[in-house]
C-alpha cells in the first residue's frame, strides 16, 4: 500500500450510507473481489526518463511483499489518457484497517530494512503526489455488486467536483442515469465513491472496471438508447444539473499492471495467470540503485 503517513495520521471516518441496489436479480461476487467499502487512491508522477528504473523497483518490491505474505493489498494502474502517472488503488474496509496497516509496515520495515530502502528509492523518483480516501456510495451506481475486480484489466474513472451545496443534484442525476441503464439492460456496471479526505467537498468518483477496451465502444454505441431511456424530461434535467451543479469533470483511462501490484492470494487465485506474474528468485538482491536522495511524500 502506498501510504502518505502525515496525511493519514489525521484522517477520520464520519460517513455511513444506506444501501439501495437494483431490485433485479444480480450475481453477487465474492467480497474479496468486489469494490471495497473504502479506497485509498495515490496518484503519482515520476521524473522524466525514469520509467524503467521505477518499474524495476516497483516489481521487485511487489514480489518481495508476495514472498513475505504481507497482509496489505494494492493494485497498480498506469494512465493511458492524460499526463503519464501511476495510480495506486488500495482497498480498505475502514480507517481502523489503516491503523493496522501502519503497524504492519512499521514491523515490516524494521525487520526488512532493504524494503524500507527500496521504498525510499521509489519515493526519490516521485515528482508529485496526491492522496485521497473515498467511501463507496451504495445508494448510487449501477449493478455495482456484480463487479469482479479480479477480472478487470482497465479502469475508466470519472472525477466529478461539485459546487458547494449541490450534492443532492448529483445524487438525483446519477439515480436517473442508473435507472436508464436498467431500462436498456446495459451489461457494464459501475460504482460510485464519495471523496471523504483529500479534495474539497463535495467530490465523487465513478469507476468503470473493464475487462477489455472494447467496452468503451459499447458505451458509445448505447449513448442514443441511453438518452431515450432517460426521456426528454430526464435528459433536460441531467443537462441542467451538469450546467449548474458541476464545478468540473475529468475522465481518465488506466491499464492495470499486475506485476507492480500486490494482492491477496484469494484475489489472485481468481485469475492466477494474470495476477501471479513470474519473478526472479531474489528480486531484492538485484534491485537497481538510484543516486537520488529520498524525499518525503507531499501532502495532496
Amino acid at each position: 500500500m502506498k501510504i502518505n503517513w502525515s496525511f493519514l495520521a489525521v484522517a477520520s471516518l464520519s460517513l455511513v450510507w444506506a444501501t439501495s441496489l437494483s431490485a433485479q436479480a444480480e450475481k453477487i461476487v465474492n467480497p474479496v473481489m468486489a469494490p471495497p467499502k473504502m479506497l485509498l487512491l495515490v496518484h503519482q508522477q515520476f521524473q522524466a526518463g525514469k520509467a524503467g528504473v521505477r518499474q524495476k523497483l516497483e516489481v521487485a518490491s511487489a514480489r518481495a511483499y508476495d514472498r513475505l505474505n504481507v497482509p496489505v493489498s494494492w493494485i497498480d494502474l498506469q494512465s493511458i489518457s492524460g499526463a503519464p502517472e501511476a495510480l495506486f488503488f488500495d482497498p480498505l474496509d475502514s480507517f481502523e484497517e489503516l491503523d493496522k496497516d501502519f503497524a504492519v509496515f512499521g514491523q515490516l520495515f524494521a525487520a526488512h530494512p532493504e524494503l524500507a530502502r527500496m521504498q525510499e528509492e521509489i519515493e526519490a523518483l516521485v515528482l508529485s503526489e496526491r492522496t485521497t480516501i473515498a467511501v463507496r456510495r451504495d445508494d448510487l451506481g449501477y449493478r455495482a455488486s456484480t463487479i469482479d475486480l479480479s477480472k478487470a484489466r482497465f479502469l475508466r474513472m470519472l472525477d466529478v467536483r461539485l459546487h458547494p451545496g449541490r450534492e443532492g443534484d448529483f445524487v438525483e442525476a446519477f439515480k436517473v442515469l442508473s435507472a436508464a441503464y436498467e431500462k436498456i439492460a446495459s451489461d457494464t456496471p459501475w460504482v460510485v465513491y464519495q471523496i471523504n479526505v483529500g479534495l474539497p467537498s463535495p467530490a465523487f468518483l465513478i469507476l468503470l472496471p473493464m475487462s477489455a477496451l472494447r467496452q468503451n465502444d459499447d458505451l458509445l454505441d448505447r449513448a442514443q438508447s441511453l438518452r431515450e431511456a432517460e426521456g426528454q424530461v430526464g435528459f433536460q434535467r441531467m443537462q441542467q444539473i451538469a450546467r449548474e451543479a458541476y464545478a468540473s469533470t475529468e475522465s481518465a483511462l488506466y491499464v492495470i499492471s499486475p506485476e507492480m501490484s500486490h494482492v491477496s492470494k484469494e484475489f489472485a487465485a481468481a485469475d492466477p495467470a494474470f495476477w501471479t506474474p513470474k519473478s526472479s528468485a531474489n528480486p531484492i538482491a538485484t534491485k537497481p540503485k538510484t543516486s537520488a536522495e529520498p524525499t518525503a511524500k507531499q501532502n495532496p
